[in-house]
């Protein structure tokens, strides 16, 4: 059995994993990736690539058939499009592996040594990699943990057959007539949305009394009304009790018991830490609350093995874990670095997408809100966005106007994430964002509207 004794082993190639090896080779330590599922890991393989590049294709799909007898660009088909699913699932794949030979490639120039295969620790600083031509021990001075996350079932409802988590829902060989999704979180509204789109009829089972229940009434609002419009069923304060004998969904609502009739059941009722089968329980790392816990640098309870990513709870993010990623590899390097980001960008990619960054209104204390329609803006208008009840609001201090969140929803708006977070990030005042001159006609002029609105200066809305 072959045996290696790296400065630094990475077990898990996703968004984070993948990040800390490569920026551990880049500072000249001796780096060992393990990886199992695919270089990438859940982000790239099973998640935020293939599902964006789905929801792509729905959007291209869906606006075609719009233009079946005219619409009001004054485009115009004779007859609905046709769609070859399987050559939209080639060609998102083609996406995944392209990706995937990209960050082969840098870790090999960053002199990384990757192991294909599935990491068995034996205590907190060694183990057995399986998977490859023959097995290999692997003894490392530090470890980090970036196992990633997987989808958790439901009591009653295991993941197999008809019932599929968002893994298996971005891997389907063709388009589910009927469509339920259990959960109206991110991940269930945005392939439900995909589905419905691509001409599945959709309905959404959420425990909650509303979508989205993680983020406010006023940013969920256009959401649903797109569901409403797009002949989506929804079932809000409902639990599903199981399945029927004739293979229905049982679901208890407010005004009773109903039976939703499905081809594919799509579980996507939130995730957990991968914390089995990979011999976790044998390196005496604390957990809190289901998920390994650390400090500001990323430390475990055990010296010199750290953990990021979704392994270390929410938000469970791949910009997250990249961030941490890099917190790590720099520490383990010797330079003083701690994770403490002013603010992490969240987006929902469903229609239309949503973008929160820092705090909402309701968690905000003393706080006053500025909000501009994206019905006055030029460019929404352009974009056919004017009319979905869009809009960029700003939470701030009434005291010291300091920013502190910024939300948005609306066509397109998950390209200001960046902004938002910045000004967060470097502490922006609403005179910082109202002074700064935002190129026109963009949607980054709503951000600066909104501020001007805040400093009781508003021009447009």
């Amino acid at each position: 059995m072959a045996a290696l004794t790296p400065q630094v082993l990475v077990v898990g190639g996703g968004p984070g994993g993948y990040v800390a090896a490569l920026r551990a080779g880049q500072l000249g330590l001796d780096t060992v990736l393990v990886d199992g599922g695919g270089l990438g890991g859940t982000c790239l393989q099973r998640g935020c690539i293939p599902s964006k590049a789905l929801i792509h294709a729905a959007d291209r799909f869906y606006a075609t058939a719009g233009m079946v007898g005219g619409d009001r660009l004054g485009i115009s088909l004779a007859e609905p499009p046709r769609l070859d699913f399987a050559a939209t699932m080639r060609w998102k794949d083609g996406i995944v592996a392209r990706l995937n030979r990209g960050i082969a490639q840098l870790l090999a120039h960053a002199k990384v040594r990757v192991l294909s295969g599935w990491a068995e620790f034996s205590d907190a600083k060694t183990c057995i990699v399986r998977g490859g031509a023959e097995a290999v021990t692997v003894a490392a001075e530090h470890v980090v943990l970036a196992a990633g996350s997987e989808p958790a079932p439901l009591p009653g409802l295991p993941f197999g057959g008809a019932v599929i988590s968002s893994t298996e829902a971005l891997a389907l060989d063709a388009v589910p007539p009927r469509l339920a999704v259990v959960g109206a979180g991110y991940i269930g509204l945005e392939l439900g949305i995909a589905y419905r789109k691509f001409g599945s009829a959709v309905t959404v089972i959420e425990a909650a009394d509303r979508i989205l229940p993680r983020y406010d009434a006023a940013l969920a609002a256009p959401v649903r009304r797109w569901l409403d419009r797009a002949g989506v069923t929804l079932h809000l304060g409902a639990t599903v009790d199981g399945r029927n004998p004739d293979g229905s969904l049982a679901v208890t609502t407010p005004a009773g018991k109903v039976a939703v009739a499905a081809d594919r059941i799509l579980v996507a009722a939130g995730r957990r830490a991968r914390l089995d089968g990979w011999g976790f329980e044998a390196m005496a790392v604390d957990l809190a609350g289901g998920f390994v816990k650390i400090d500001e640098q990323c430390r475990t309870s055990m010296r010199r093995v750290w953990a990021i990513g979704d392994l270390t709870g929410e938000p469970m993010l791949a910009h997250r874990a990249s961030a941490q990623a890099l917190v790590v590899a720099e520490a383990i390097a010797g330079q003083r670095r701690r994770f403490a980001p002013e603010a992490i960008p969240a987006i929902c990619f469903t229609e239309p997408q949503i973008v929160s960054v820092g705090l909402l209104p309701g968690e905000a204390g003393d706080s006053g809100t500025a909000v501009f329609p994206l019905a006055a803006s030029g460019r929404a208008l352009t974009l056919e966005a004017g009319d979905d009840g869009g809009f960029v609001r700003i939470v701030y201090g009434r005291g010291d106007r300091r920013v502190l969140g910024i939300q948005a929803v609306g066509r397109e708006v998950a390209e200001l994430a960046g902004e938002f977070a910045h000004a967060l990030e470097m502490g922006a005042v609403l005179d910082d964002i109202a002074l700064t001159i935002h190129a026109h006609p963009t949607l980054g002029e709503s951000l600066a509207e909104a501020a001007m609105k805040g400093l009781a200066r508003g021009l447009h809305g």
